[in-house]
């Protein structure tokens, strides 16, 4: 019988996801073969690369950020599988970065580009396909360029698309990859929403140029 080792566990683990113990008895179901013990975890279910799940994501917390000087707020549902991940200050760090990162993104609105509702990637495309510099392009090169802008333009509008505020290399959905491995548990950022002080509210137009030369003339 070969002996399991906890790096052995943990490689395993980040490999599919799946709980520490039940990594544990794959390895000691497959006489500590990885290649094995991936295909038990599949069969049982368990690994959550292949879509399987015994456990939902109905646990985590509901923080909030609110940036220097209150100009920003941020309120966000990060969901996990177990009361006891929730509580833990790993899991917690990662909300309120997380949260941080939605503070610094103005233009993210949706948490991934499949929750885009399909009435704004139509009007987007429409936007696209009505800007003057590919009015005399082909139609077929022009459908080309509009689906490469949509893509970017849909990409901005979602969290799971951006560069990590901490890690430039990685986006965000790479970090909640990164962190499903390290707690062994599913997570899922779930919702959140975004204030700016002002926001929606129309506020009058003022020429700085214009303010400073009537006070020079003043002071004539």
């Amino acid at each position: 019988m070969v002996a399991i080792t906890a790096k052995t566990v943990h490689e395993l683990r980040v490999k599919t996801g799946a709980g520490m113990m039940d990594c544990k008895r794959a390895l000691n179901e497959t006489n500590g073969d990885m290649t094995k013990a991936i295909a038990w975890l599949r069969q049982k279910s368990m690994s959550r690369t292949c879509g399987g799940s015994r456990r939902i994501s109905a646990e985590g917390i509901i923080d909030s950020y609110i940036h220097t000087g209150g100009k920003v707020g941020v309120l966000v549902e990060v969901n996990c599988e177990t009361d006891f991940v929730s509580r833990s200050e790993v899991f917690q760090t990662f909300v309120r970065n997380i949260a941080m990162q939605i503070a610094a993104c103005p233009n993210v609105e949706y948490v991934k580009v499949a929750d885009i509702p399909a009435e704004i990637v139509e009007k987007e495309t429409q936007i696209e396909m009505g800007r003057d510099d590919l009015a005399n392009k082909p139609a077929n090169i022009k459908e080309k360029i509009v689906r490469g802008r949509i893509e970017k333009r849909l990409k901005e509008m979602s969290l799971m698309d951006q560069p990590y505020i901490r890690d430039q290399s990685i986006v965000v959905e790479e970090l909640v990859k990164q962190s499903v491995a390290q707690l062994g548990e599913n997570i899922q950022v779930r919702r959140f929403v975004r204030f700016e002080l002002s926001e929606g509210i129309e506020k009058p137009e003022s020429n700085f140029a214009e303010e400073v030369a009537a006070q020079m003339v003043g002071r004539e």
